[in-house]
């Protein structure tokens, strides 16, 4: 792929990419602002401490394979059809398991509605493994632009009835049915965008021609999603009757992702359509990867920042005081999440060299540090286990970028250069604007003063320092009022 024709499709699947996560976290915040005034914290504790299965299911009936098959260059139509009957296969076979255990959930849980509801939201497992053959074909294809489609008019659905359900008093049942519609219509919008229909074939020999690859990464990913969602089923494992505290953890934890969920995830998309198309031209990588760290840095610390300042006004503001004791969780916890986007972009460079087994024992490693740092901070309550993560995502950056200083000679010193001068200006500007807003009492206008005062002046101080990703933006916005002027005077 040419450099020219690289950028355009970066910046186009850039633009869909954080058009899709933007608006999908746009649409939640809207329902959640809704759900979370009548809801009691409890029935989202419920879902939460089922997080952990959810994400353990969906990764072993993915297994990997979707990922290989977006690293091959040239995929038949008899691969995707046997990736896809693998999928649907044993997502139903883990749906049938975790219907059985059930009644052992619920006594785990020490909450016996854990297991009707149980039954009915895994029924999402299957639904999602019907769309996504459908989404890797949209993906290959740099379609976008149409997952972005798919995605919004399914959630738009699901968020509708949430709300009236919720209105009507159905409690928990609520964030069940919404969690099913998005993945009923979702997979279904996929079916018809898409247009792709799989054969009548499956082969054992082209499923085995992916496990080199897959296996790996699917350990790997089986061992990130016990870790990431394992808080919420500790708490409700270790503290009886504290549904309640799964709740105000799981609703932090999901609140401080979203701004970062966007930006790893619409990053991660890019990074897997670009990264295989230069995997062997390691100083085009480096440069990429460089690009990419410093873009991330200019939006992540001075967003993560600026939410611990203003996060209880803004929990006060849209979800009222009974939601109140989740906000020291979500300020702890928005450390951790403004450096996660990082690693996840250096995870994408691995999977593009192809070096599944930096995966798999580095993983091993990592998640053995987050127990013992799990077993050390245990003792101080679930604010010690929010720490816990926040000194283990360090953790694991700095093992990524030992990691890709060995592949293409980005190293820790190389990121510490790039990301530093922002993270350092969005200190700067957001310690401005708490001393500014001290005496503002009312919660509206004091989320609004900080978000400007620290915007403006973080921007100031980019441009005033001449920043890269400062010069970038007036660049762009130099070329687009060229082109304005040349097509008022055409």
């Amino acid at each position: 792929m040419a450099e020219s024709t690289l950028k355009h499709t970066t910046t186009v699947s850039l633009f869909w990419s954080f058009t899709d996560k933007f608006g999908q976290q746009l649409i939640n915040l809207g329902t959640s602002i809704v759900l979370m005034r009548i809801l009691d914290p409890s029935e989202y504790g419920l879902i939460g401490a089922l997080a952990l299965f959810i994400a353990f299911s969906s990764l072993l009936i993915d297994s990997g394979f979707t990922r290989s098959l977006l690293n091959r260059k040239g995929i038949s139509p008899a691969e995707y059809s046997t990736v896809f009957y693998f999928n649907m296969g044993f997502s139903i076979l883990l749906y049938l398991i975790l219907f059985a255990m059930a009644p052992l959930l619920a006594g785990m849980f020490h909450e016996p509605r854990i297991a009707p509801v149980s039954r009915i939201l895994f029924l999402s497992l299957i639904l999602n493994a019907g769309g996504i053959i459908q989404q890797t074909v949209l993906i290959k294809r740099a379609d976008f632009r149409g997952i972005t489609k798919v995605n919004l008019a399914a959630l738009l659905i699901a968020a509708t009835v949430a709300v009236i359900m919720a209105l009507n008093g159905f409690g928990v049942w609520t964030l069940v049915v919404q969690a099913l519609l998005f993945a009923f219509f979702r997979s279904l919008f996929l079916w018809l965008y898409s247009r792709w229909i799989p054969l009548r074939f499956f082969s054992l020999t082209i499923l085995r021609s992916f496990t080199g690859l897959s296996n790996k990464l699917v350990l790997t990913s089986m061992i990130n999603a016990v870790f990431n969602n394992i808080y919420p089923a500790i708490i409700a494992f270790f503290y009886p009757n504290s549904m309640k505290q799964v709740g105000f953890y799981s609703q932090a934890n999901k609140y401080q992702e979203i701004p970062f969920g966007i930006l790893s995830n619409t990053f991660r998309s890019v990074s897997m359509l670009i990264l295989p198309e230069i995997n062997e031209q390691r100083e085009r990588l480096k440069r990429v990867i460089s690009k990419m760290m410093k873009s991330l840095s200019f939006l992540s610390f001075p967003i993560g920042l600026l939410m611990i300042l203003i996060a209880e006004p803004t929990f006060l503001f849209l979800f009222k005081e009974k939601w109140l004791p989740a906000v020291p969780y979500f300020q702890v916890l928005c450390l951790a999440g403004m450096v996660s986007p990082f690693a996840f972009v250096l995870n994408e460079l691995f999977i593009a060299r192809e070096k599944a087994n930096y995966f798999l024992g580095v993983e091993i490693i990592r998640r053995v540090i987050l127990v013992l740092l799990i077993a050390l901070l245990f003792p101080y309550g679930i604010m010690g286990l929010a720490s816990s993560w926040v000194v283990y995502t360090y953790i694991t950056l700095i093992i990524s970028l030992v990691l890709s200083g060995k592949l293409i000679s980005y190293s820790l010193l190389d990121f510490l250069k790039d990301a530093l001068p922002y993270a350092l200006f969005a200190s700067v500007s957001v310690a401005a604007a708490y001393f500014v807003t001290l005496d503002i009492e009312n919660n509206l206008f004091f989320m609004l003063v900080n978000s400007v005062v620290a915007g403006v002046l973080y921007l100031l101080l980019c441009h005033l320092f001449k920043l890269e990703m400062s010069r970038e933006i007036g660049e762009w916005i130099s070329t687009q009022k060229k082109r304005r002027n040349e097509q008022d005077h055409s």
